[in-house]
């Protein structure tokens, strides 16, 4: 019986880990360091396993200490929506100050392993969490703007990875930086549309209109349409190292139009069911980009 209560417990206890770091969104968001680092790395800067473990780890810990900070912070608002009363602090199955010991350690642990890497990298880990915890999380009750500075700490990690690899910052990261960012918009706002009456019952002001209408709807195909253009300027020859073949280059293109489709169909239906088809092609999207990027770099 204690075996089994042993075993039940630890059990519950990683799942509220799970639960509070938001494992699914911090091993995707992992991806796209570890797709920036692949990217990164060269003659100059050669692989090393040690690195992309602390990256991967580190990246994990930062991610996962955002997310729970904004849990606490946001724990009586989760308890008004349905999609976040579960979670382990509104809920109760965490208290509060377990919660932030949790995202305290994973503070220290992440930026110590970063730091390990280059203080760069360590630099761009700390602002990431310093803004989506200090300016995001409290704006998302006072304006819709909440989603433009959140794209900034979510753009980080595809360019951290660069970071990473190279030790510096310039046109090549600020490029990966760039094509991230404008992807946050589409995706956080097709999110915000099926979530509406979700998000209302917290009072969050997602949409940039803060309604499910045409001018939200032309704002996602805007920004779609700066998302493809920004991840076609590696095929222009100047971001620096950081270039795609003409092939990926039409590849890339190709994947734009598909995205850029669903984009008008959530203008054209304004439905639930189109903003939710359009936020997994977004993420299907981010996802094959970074692959193309990489499959480019070692296969030319």
């Amino acid at each position: 019986m204690n075996t089994s209560a042993n075993t039940f417990s630890f059990k519950a206890i990683f799942l509220d880990f799970k639960e509070i770091t938001k494992a699914g969104l911090a091993i995707s968001v992992l991806f796209s360091s570890i797709a920036g680092y692949l990217l990164g790395f060269d003659q100059n800067n050669p692989f090393q396993w040690s690195v992309l473990v602390m990256l991967a780890i580190g990246g994990y810990c930062m991610v996962g200490a955002s997310n729970a900070f904004n849990q606490v912070i946001e724990k009586d608002l989760d308890r008004l929506m349905d999609r976040t009363k579960n979670r382990p602090v509104p809920s109760g199955r965490m208290s509060s100050n377990v919660a932030l010991v949790v995202a305290s350690l994973l503070t220290i642990v992440g930026l110590t392993l970063l730091y390990m890497i280059n203080p760069k990298t360590a630099m761009f880990g700390a602002i990431s969490i310093f803004l989506y915890t200090s300016v995001y999380t409290p704006l998302k009750t006072m304006t819709s703007l909440s989603v433009f500075v959140g794209a900034f700490p979510g753009a980080i990690p595809f360019m951290l990875g660069w970071v990473a690899a190279t030790g510096s910052f310039g046109i090549e990261a600020g490029t990966l930086f760039l094509i991230q960012f404008f992807w946050q918009f589409p995706h956080f706002w097709a999110i915000g549309w099926f979530l509406y009456e979700d998000y209302e019952k917290a009072g969050f002001f997602m949409l940039p209109t803060g309604k499910k209408d045409r001018g939200t709807a032309l704002q996602v195909i805007l920004y779609t349409v700066w998302l493809v253009i920004a991840s076609l300027l590696p095929t222009l020859g100047f971001t620096g190292k950081l270039f795609i073949s003409p092939v990926a280059g039409v590849l890339v293109f190709l994947l734009g139009m598909w995205m850029l489709f669903y984009s008008v169909r959530l203008y054209k239906l304004r439905t639930t069911k189109s903003a939710r088809t359009l936020m997994l092609v977004s993420v299907l999207y981010i996802t094959l980009l970074q692959l193309i990027y990489i499959f480019d770099k070692f296969l030319r």
